[in-house]
């Protein structure tokens, strides 16, 4: 046993020994190397690591197969909106169409500018709410209380929101809030906008609800606004270009998110 003991001392202090004398030569290959080294030997400043290491390396890169699960439902979506009439159509602007159209790929809104008798005019058009199928049937509340019966409830409808400001030089502008259906636009809300940011005009006073206004004020409004471009021909326009535009930026969504996992 002692000279067993004896055996083992004299191996390990001529190991590293041998390794210098090895790497000095060049004689010995990589896997020599390997094989004499322990499993993480330093030898000046390089490292050496045992090929079981890069094995647990080369197999913590592999992707889970949820991953190409997501990518298989992804491209069954892709395939559907292909399919759509609604990505590749372009509708064209109607004569007379006066605004000019600003339209950024990847964005959700559209901008639509000009500029009337002094005045610069500028819409923001968002995405739009769409209403498919058949609207359920809903109990309509005070209908016994209604002595005209000349209130009607509206139907479903696809709708675009629209917020329209008109402004003057650096002075303060008028704000709109709208919603554009495919023939007309209904009012939300209305406020003056200074033309500044400031904490007062947080508290700014903007004025009753849109309606409680009085009828006749009210249809001043709306011819207001007609006369400035808001009209059933420009709404009508918006809302199929917006379906369209939708369904472009959802397929473009879609290409990207695809890659996106797969890299």
């Amino acid at each position: 046993m002692a000279f067993s003991a004896a055996l083992r001392r004299a191996a390990s202090a001529a190991a590293p020994v041998a390794v210098r004398f090895l790497w000095r030569g060049h004689q010995a290959n990589r896997s020599t190397l390997i094989h004499i080294l322990s499993p993480r030997t330093t030898i000046g400043e390089r490292t050496a690591f045992p090929f079981s290491s890069a094995a647990c390396f080369s197999s913590a890169a592999k992707k889970p197969a949820t991953d190409a699960d997501l990518v298989r439902v992804i491209e069954s979506e892709i395939k559907c909106a292909l399919e759509s009439d609604d990505h590749d159509r372009v509708e064209e602007v109607p004569d007379g169409f006066p605004f000019e159209i600003q339209d950024e790929k990847g964005m959700n809104t559209v901008t639509l500018k000009r500029s009337f008798q002094g005045e610069n005019i500028e819409v923001i058009v968002s995405m739009p709410s769409l209403v498919t199928g058949e609207e359920p049937d809903h109990d309509r509340v005070g209908d016994d209380d209604n002595e005209d019966g000349d209130q009607e409830e509206k139907p479903g409808q696809s709708s675009v929101p629209l917020t329209v400001n008109i402004s003057k030089g650096n002075g303060p502008s008028l704000e709109f809030s709208c919603t554009a259906y495919a023939d007309e636009v209904t009012i939300d809300s209305m406020s003056v906008r200074e033309n500044k940011e400031s904490d007062d005009e947080m508290l700014a006073y903007e004025g009753p609800d849109f309606n409680d206004l009085d009828e006749n004020l009210q249809k001043a409004f709306y011819k207001y606004l007609e006369i400035r471009g808001i009209s059933p021909m420009t709404t009508n326009f918006l809302h199929e270009y917006m379906i369209n535009k939708d369904s472009r930026e959802y397929l473009w969504w879609l290409k990207n998110l695809k890659q996106f996992i797969q890299n």
